[in-house]
């Protein structure tokens, strides 16, 4: 019999997810979960065999806790949940170990024979989605540019960005100058838009709240 652990926080979503493994001779679902910190702890009391998680978790994301959970629980195979597919998403998950990588949306009968490929040692990922995170574009910024740019995607101003990052403004705005030329961007937004898109940037790095600062100023 395969445990299974559901992580995710929409209640029809999760209730239905269980309903459809119940249904599964082989497959028994040992707990329930709807925020992100709660993950790790309730897989180390039941132990599953696969944890299924949704990348979107409040608290704690679902790829980190993917990650804290190759760490403290490795015999837990995770497979990461996801609304809406990306090439960036797909490398993060598998960045962090998981062993699947599933789209919401996919017909029911493939989870469970997901959970089950995924128990007998596969990786079990969409063919196109892992087609298009081989050929996304690497990249091209150095770990300095993106702490530069994550800063400036929450809105701050040249001077903001220097002092957190204990910069001189003159420094900060040749960074600036070389991300654009690198990323093919002709404004700040524009840079931070492809960077998000591409990957370089996780979602929870571009807030609306800090674009809306900056083109404000522009």
């Amino acid at each position: 019999m395969i445990s299974a652990l559901i992580a995710e926080d929409m209640h029809l979503i999760r209730g239905a997810m269980a309903a459809l493994l119940s249904t599964e001779q082989d497959i028994t679902v040992v707990d329930e979960v709807g925020h992100g910190d709660e993950v790790v702890g309730a897989c180390l009391r039941h132990r599953p065999d696969v944890a299924l998680i949704d990348i979107g978790l409040p608290g704690t994301d679902g790829i980190t806790a993917a990650a804290e959970l190759r760490r403290r629980l490795p015999s837990c195979n995770t497979v990461i949940l996801t609304g809406l597919a990306t090439p960036a998403a797909l490398r993060r998950a598998l960045d962090a170990g998981a062993r699947g990588f599933f789209v919401k949306d996919t017909p029911a009968g493939q989870l469970a024979e997901c959970v089950r490929r995924v128990m007998a040692g596969e990786r079990v990922v969409d063919p196109e989605l892992a087609v298009a995170a081989l050929n996304a574009r690497k990249n091209p910024l150095t770990s300095r540019e993106l702490e530069v740019l994550k800063v400036a995607a929450e809105g701050a101003p040249v001077d903001e960005i220097a002092d957190r990052l204990f910069l001189s403004g003159g420094t900060v705005r040749n960074y600036l100058s070389r991300i654009l030329a690198k990323v093919g961007a002709r404004t700040r937004v524009e840079a931070i838009r492809i960077a998000r898109e591409d990957g370089w940037l996780w979602p929870e790095d571009v807030t609306e709240i800090g674009l809306v600062r900056y083109r404000s100023r522009t």
